[in-house]
């Protein structure tokens, strides 16, 4: 199991300094995939402290995969960010990272040199003030709409297993809150959908798309513990983690 980093945000420079000596850069393609699970802040009802390292226990139940958690969003302005495959975004801020225009510069280049984007659950809603998230993201939280269901059960129904991080996988039964309140018009292929017991509408619940050389997974499942632990979403996940650092083909 990799070490968690604790940083607060006075630290990250000092820390992504000394660390730059020490990470390798780049990895053998037959490698581990390496990603960097990113969190720290969340909307209150969002415990990140418990799903974080929920969420990197079963990305790590595939052996190709390794994880390593930071809970600093000022890491994103760091330059070893340019160190890992994926990059999984596990939070939503409500204020601005104070090097707000670094952070900018270095996840859209990233994904645009070919690194992995994966977005987990509300960091639909992260950088809210940020124009170029949509582009990054594909789908943003639209706080017109209504944000969705109460949590409960629900199917999530995989669109065709021709695609590489479905490939393989069926519908699955989860606990989860299911998002009504995506909203954006960016070119996307979805995955997976679900349908409300609210309105009678499906939604997305799962899409992926290219920005620049790089591929991107979104998914809005994944509320709580219970919810990342279910049957069909680890393997989703799984999935996507690979086909994001290009494994998955």
């Amino acid at each position: 199991m990799m070490k968690t980093w604790r940083m607060g945000p006075l630290a990250a420079m000092t820390v992504a300094s000394t660390l730059l000596l020490s990470v390798p850069s780049g990895l053998a393609a037959d490698g581990p995939v390496r990603v960097l699970l990113v969190t720290g802040v969340d909307y209150q009802g969002h415990l990140w402290k418990e799903t974080s390292p929920a969420l990197r226990a079963v990305l790590e139940e595939d052996k190709r995969l390794e994880v390593r958690i930071v809970d600093d969003l000022e890491f994103l302005a760091s330059d070893i960010l340019f160190d890992y495959d994926v990059v999984l975004l596990h939070f939503k801020n409500y204020d601005p990272p104070k090097r707000q225009e670094q952070v900018q510069v270095n996840l859209t280049r990233y994904v645009e040199e070919g690194g992995g984007l994966v977005l987990f659950h509300f960091a639909c809603g992260a950088f809210e003030t940020w124009p170029g998230y949509l582009d990054l993201a594909g789908r943003v939280w639209d706080k017109s709409k209504r944000a969705h269901d109460p949590r409960g059960p629900f199917t999530v129904h995989i669109l065709g297993g021709d695609h590489p991080v479905t490939r393989g996988l069926a519908d699955f039964e989860i606990e989860d809150e299911l998002y009504t309140c995506l909203g954006g018009d960016r070119p996307i292929h979805v995955v997976a959908t679900a349908r409300s017991k609210v309105d009678d509408q499906d939604y997305p619940m799962a899409f992926v798309h290219s920005f620049g050389n790089g591929r991107v997974f979104h998914t809005v499942l994944g509320h709580d513990v219970t919810a990342i632990r279910a049957p069909g979403l680890d393997r989703l996940v799984q999935n996507a983690s690979l086909w994001a650092a290009g494994r998955l083909e």
